[in-house]
């Protein structure tokens, strides 16, 4: 589907009006999006604007990594927003100039919608150009993260409040991958913010530069949120592996005792069960019960020489 939103001189706004109308003198500047284009509506990208072919296969490859090219008479910035079910990014293509703005994306895009409905009802068009229009589609994308990130957040500090003992390993691993998705969305993204701040082709007010900072600011607090919520799967992670081997430590000592208590009891057993016929032992009359006490006197020997070794306190 193509839908275009031209602004005219005298600050009113047109909307769907036709192609070859939107270079018409009295126009001020427009907005064509491209919402889940067919092959067909796809070639006014070469036909009608004759946009760089290197930023035209761009738009066609699905999932490419944030950028921002510059071209002779028009920019291009690939930016990434978030499937907020399964975190997943989806590609949103810009073309822009001093009088227009192109927007591209194969899947239904929220922040587009609401910025394009935000255009319609403008009552202020003076104040939009192109490059607010850019802003408001960085920002509406970038507001978006949030809630996906909180979420993770608030999921981990549930977790977070379990005994180590009693963790979910399986939702722990989900919130790190979980968390390794939204990272290779923000950290790209955040690169892309500082190269539009820094960049000498972008001319920028010094009020839009505010605006800009801002989405940066957020971004950078993205980051943070994003990496001290993964340190802090590492740390739970840590935690639960140093938990269970103490536990294993505790049960490998409770078998080394057993064990060894019966190592003696099982070597006397064994030397009076191969049965010969000269053993003396064998026809005592109290032989029997003198085995008995002995094997007996050896086991609390050996549990009170543990004992005081300590094997049975609890911080072992």
């Amino acid at each position: 589907m193509i839908r275009t939103a031209a602004i005219t001189i005298d600050q009113t706004v047109l909307h769907n009006i036709p192609l070859k109308e939107l270079r018409g003198e009295n126009i001020l500047w427009y907005w064509v999006d491209l919402d889940q284009p067919t092959d067909e509506e796809t070639i006014i990208l070469q036909d009608f604007f004759a946009f760089h072919p290197l930023a035209i296969e761009d738009c066609l490859q699905f999932i490419q990594r944030p950028k921002l090219d510059y071209y002779d008479n028009h920019s291009f910035m690939i930016i990434q927003s978030i499937n907020r079910k399964t975190l997943d990014p989806e590609e949103i293509d810009i073309f822009w100039c001093a009088n227009f703005i192109v927007t591209f994306h194969h899947k239904k895009s929220i922040e587009v919608d609401t910025v394009w409905d935000r255009l319609l009802d403008a009552k202020k068009i003076k104040s939009l150009n192109p490059v607010q229009i850019l802003y408001h589609l960085l920002d509406k994308v970038v507001d978006y993260f949030f809630p996906s990130v909180y979420q993770i957040e608030d999921s981990l500090i549930q977790l977070e409040a379990e005994d180590a003992d009693q963790l979910k390993t399986d939702d722990l691993f989900d919130i790190r991958k979980e968390l390794l998705k939204l990272r290779r969305i923000v950290f790209p993204m955040r690169e892309l913010l500082y190269r539009v701040l820094n960049s000498e082709r972008i001319q920028l007010t010094k009020k839009s530069k505010v605006y800009f900072k801002d989405i940066y600011d957020h971004l950078l607090m993205l980051t943070e949120i994003v990496e001290s919520n993964r340190e802090l799967t590492k740390d739970m992670r840590d935690s639960y592996l140093s938990v269970n081997s103490n536990r294993m430590n505790s049960i490998m000592m409770t078998l080394t005792v057993i064990t060894t208590i019966f190592m003696p009891l099982t070597f006397i057993a064994g030397v009076y069960g191969m049965n010969f016929d000269h053993m003396p032992e064998l026809h005592w009359r109290y032989g029997y019960f003198i085995v008995l006490g002995v094997m007996a006197g050896i086991s609390v020997t050996m549990f009170v020489f543990f004992w005081r070794k300590g094997w049975f306190r609890q911080d072992h």
